[in-house]
């Protein structure tokens, strides 16, 4: 043990002592691993430097920056649940409203179809009105169209009667007859003139 505990402190004295070599590319270090014992507590220092300005002055620029970006994320989760709660509600108030639709659409049904059985009944008032008004006026259209063709069957049959009359008399009376007929008939007019006169 004694041996190792010297073997240390030769390895630590190696270390710890400065010897400069020099080759063909320039000043090198006596430990091929560790640089010289300056470099590392002037680095180590630096470095102490750099992490103490960047646990100063960078640090609370990340807090910061991580602490807004978790209030953004968090910000925007309240949005989509207050968006979620919104769609919600008016999915809701669209399946009200669509409720109400169908009952309007009953509503609606019914009144047009007390509508169209008080339009039907009025047209059948008036239909029946005008068919009555329509018999009336065929009722007096054949008894005006009776008159006129038994005025016409009259007139027809004066007619006939009179051309029938004068052929069966011209045919039947000889002409002293006829002359006899005549005289009769000028001294009828004449005795029913001079008597008027």
């Amino acid at each position: 043990m004694i041996a190792a505990v010297a073997r240390a402190q030769l390895l630590a004295g190696d270390l710890l002592r400065v010897e400069w070599e020099t080759d063909d590319q320039g000043v090198t270090s006596a430990n091929p691993i560790l640089p010289p014992i300056k470099e590392i507590f002037i680095g180590g220092a630096a470095s102490l430097i750099v992490f103490a300005a960047l646990w100063k002055y960078a640090l609370p620029a990340m807090k910061k920056a991580m602490h807004d970006r978790s209030d953004r994320i968090q910000s925007e989760i309240d949005g989509a649940s207050e968006a979620k709660t919104d769609a919600d509600t008016q999915a809701g108030e669209i399946r009200t409203a669509l409720g109400d639709i169908d009952a309007e659409r009953q509503r609606l049904f019914a009144e047009a179809e007390a509508q169209a059985e008080a339009i039907l009944a009025d047209g059948r008032i008036r239909l029946d009105a005008e068919v009555a008004e329509l018999h009336e006026r065929a009722e007096a259209d054949v008894s005006s169209a009776a008159g006129r063709s038994s005025d016409a069957l009259r007139a027809d049959i004066g007619r006939a009667a009179s051309a029938s009359i004068d052929r069966v008399v011209t045919g039947a009376l000889d002409d002293a007859a006829q002359q006899e007929l005549i005289e009769a008939f000028i001294q009828r007019v004449g005795a029913s003139t001079g008597a008027t006169s």
